[in-house]
């Protein structure tokens, strides 16, 4: 199979695996306790914590392990919002967000919080003037994502960072698609909070980390043990935080050169398709974009269509967001930059990993090229 649905999840690297797992049965003890398995265990912990650190330049103390990101999102907005409910009640963030945070936004609105959703445009990105328009004086929090993950763009997080921090505004950025890929420093980024999820990064499912900056409060969601500065109790997760530190660690390592690799293809792709296939369109600012993401539409056909096309020949695609997937309403991330109903639909989502070779590339654009072609025979969207 060639796999482009690395937006959705990643293969585990094989070195992220071998280091995991020692750790469920031979050092399998409760980091917590004192004894050789537990100081073991402790210790690996925390070396994994330095490593997720090092890739976004965050101190060890300021990463919070959690299950993954929409855990880390859920802490970062509840958290903020619920810790300084008395200073204001309104919350700023955009059109395009992740159901972790747009969710969480819809729940605390029933709260009695307000929330502004700042437009995107065609472009998909939020622009700067409409953040400031947007801010009040009971604006307590900023949540705005590093980059989409349905159809890849890039937002001007350090921008908005630096307009929160002038303002004494909490700011959040869910970084689930970038940290790994490119560059990610969070204090360019201007950031209070960040999002991480281990398994976008070729490392295990059930494990992520918030970062926290320091002199940050958050209110606990949940209540137990002292765990992690007591903002996450509950026995951690060792093998699954391992695997996030040595995934971290592979990353940092070949940021540069995977990232330039992948961009590559990326553009190989993007080609291959827009310049050989009447009435198809790229998604999305053209440049700000991830290094590996796609994310096509084709007039006169159906997405699901097209994936389970694809699949057939051995391709895994998308339409957008898996944890959207099963919904028969078109993406709200397409919506926001002003597609038609129908224009949304017919679209579909690579994204690509470094495992992919320009020969994937070449059998995708010739494989997207033919079912486009037969579903566009098919279609009364088309041939009327």
């Amino acid at each position: 199979m060639i796999y482009l649905d690395h937006s959705a999840t990643s293969p585990v690297n094989p070195e992220v695996l071998k280091a995991m797992e020692p750790f469920f049965s031979q050092e399998f003890g409760n980091a917590s306790t004192f004894y050789s398995l537990g100081r073991t265990a402790r210790q690996a912990m925390e070396a994994a914590r330095e490593n997720v650190a090092s890739l976004i330049g965050a101190s060890p103390q300021e990463i919070i392990f959690t299950s993954g990101g929409t855990e880390s999102d859920n802490m970062a907005i509840k958290g903020t919002a619920y810790k300084w409910k008395n200073k204001g009640k309104h919350i700023i963030t955009s059109a395009i967000e992740h159901p972790a945070v747009e969710e969480t936004c819809r729940y605390l609105e029933k709260q009695g919080f307000e929330v502004t959703y700042l437009p995107v445009y065609e472009e998909g990105i939020v622009r700067i003037e409409d953040v400031l328009a947007a801010i009040r004086e009971d604006t307590i929090l900023i949540t705005i994502m590093h980059a989409n993950n349905e159809i890849g763009t890039i937002q001007p997080i350090a921008e908005i960072g630096e307009i929160a921090r002038k303002k004494g505004i909490i700011f959040h950025s869910d970084a689930v698609q970038t940290v790994g890929k490119i560059p990610v420093d969070v204090k360019k980024l201007n950031v209070d909070l960040l999002s991480i999820s281990a398994h976008k990064l070729y490392g295990p499912k059930g494990i992520g980390a918030l970062y926290v900056k320091k002199g940050v409060f958050l209110e606990p969601l949940i209540h137990g043990g002292g765990h992690e500065r007591a903002l996450r109790p509950g026995t951690e997760n060792v093998p699954g935080i391992v695997g996030l530190g040595k995934a971290c660690e592979i990353a940092l390592k070949n940021l540069k050169k995977d990232q330039e690799y992948v961009t590559r293809l990326r553009n190989q792709l993007i080609a291959g398709i827009l310049e050989n296939l009447e009435e198809s369109y790229l998604n999305g600012d053209p440049d700000k974009r991830l290094p590996n993401n796609a994310h096509l539409r084709f007039n006169g056909i159906e997405g699901e269509s097209l994936v389970l096309h694809l699949d057939a020949k051995g391709i895994a695609a998308s339409t957008g967001s898996a944890c959207s997937s099963k919904k028969l309403e078109p993406s709200h991330v397409l919506m926001a930059l002003g597609l038609e109903k129908v224009e949304a639909h017919g679209s579909l989502r690579l994204s690509l990993g470094t495992e992919n070779t320009p020969e994937d590339i070449e059998y995708t654009i010739k494989s997207i090229k033919e079912a486009v072609t037969t579903l566009r025979n098919l279609s009364p969207l088309w041939n009327q």
